[in-house]
């Protein structure tokens, strides 16, 4: 009973996902009648009880490998047995996930829909025993992604969406010059934060400006046309490096690099189903890693889905080191 029992904490998870999921739907659907968040004068972007979309898009590519490899398990099961009870189990778990799927979308989170693009390739990678079938798996998709997109199989608006981010972060450069328009004041807010960021790393490079403090220290280090300090620099990674240091950042780093070596070694899980789960949190490590790099998703209380996860993770991992013990076992089986 007790090697079943993270199928309780796990259904939990995609139980509250999918509620939020639901409301972020209707809210899309004009619902919330919020004009600041209409899309292409029609739809509106869905924030479900987080009053803002991308903390919802994060929720929801938290939450989606780890409901995709279960519908993975259920649907291998289902083809084994074929009984009618497998069927409605396999169906059980399709359907959260095709509302996390559909509030991912209706979020219209740019940040969400790269942390969950990186969270598949990374799933992929890790579904087969052997790392060769992994890479084989994870590259064809990323070429057959790039083909659609390249080619203009993708609809415009989405393609248009995910290569605006690309142009618009990843082209970093210095804030203080910048031309601020309507069409680009969300992004040019989000990078001036980000050098504010910078500023306090620069000027306390080892241990910060203090845990919690960003908000206290934006004034001293901010640009001048961003009087308002939003609470955090909206990167998680910059935010940590900016209040604790490269020796804080440092030891945060090490807590997610043991994470993922121990979910690495939970992967050895012998139930299958369970070994499926473990993959999925390591998607759900790696979309809370990509994500990270543009807001801050330990906010609303996204910190305790994330302590769950971490929770049965633990469980998982002692049910793999339990198992790799027992005479006959190989730890590479």
């Amino acid at each position: 009973m007790q090697e079943r029992a993270w199928r309780w904490p796990v259904r939990a998870l995609l139980l509250s996902g999918a509620v939020n999921a639901t409301i972020g739907m209707y809210q899309f659907f004009g619902g919330s009648g919020a004009l600041h968040f209409l899309v292409g004068g029609r739809y509106f972007r869905a924030f479900g009880t987080f009053g803002q979309p991308n903390p919802l898009g994060g929720f929801m590519a938290l939450l989606s490998p780890l409901a995709l490899c279960l519908v993975l398990a259920g649907l291998r099961r289902w083809y084994q047995s074929r009984r009618p009870s497998d069927f409605l189990a396999l169906c059980g778990w399709a359907v959260p996930t095709a509302l996390l799927l559909a509030g991912l979308f209706a979020s219209w989170s740019r940040g969400a829909w790269l942390a969950f693009l990186c969270a598949m390739l990374v799933t992929l990678l890790a579904l087969p025993r052997r790392l060769i079938h992994g890479l084989l798996l994870a590259g064809g998709v990323l070429v057959l992604t790039v083909v659609l997109w390249s080619t203009g199989v993708l609809p415009a608006s989405l393609g248009g969406r995910l290569a605006s981010s690309t142009e618009d972060y990843f082209g970093f450069e210095d804030m203080r010059g910048a031309i601020i328009s309507p069409e680009n004041f969300a992004v040019v807010e989000r990078l001036a934060h980000w050098q504010a960021a910078l500023n306090m790393a620069t000027a306390n490079p080892w241990t910060g400006v203090g845990l919690g403090n960003y908000e206290h220290a934006y004034p001293h280090y901010r640009l001048i046309n961003w009087p308002q300090a939003l609470g955090h620099a909206h990167n998680f990674w910059l935010n940590q490096l900016a209040e604790t240091g490269i020796a804080g950042l440092a030891a945060w780093c090490g807590m997610w690099l043991i994470v993922v070596l121990l979910t690495l070694q939970a992967r050895k899980h012998p139930d299958d189903q369970a070994r499926l789960v473990v993959i999925g949190l390591l998607g759900a490590w790696t979309s809370l890693g990509v994500h990270s790099l543009f807001d801050n998703l330990f906010v609303n209380n996204l910190f305790l889905h994330i302590g769950f996860l971490l929770a049965i993770l633990a469980v998982l991992y002692r049910q793999a080191c339990v198992f790799t013990t027992l005479p006959g076992n190989h730890p590479g089986q």
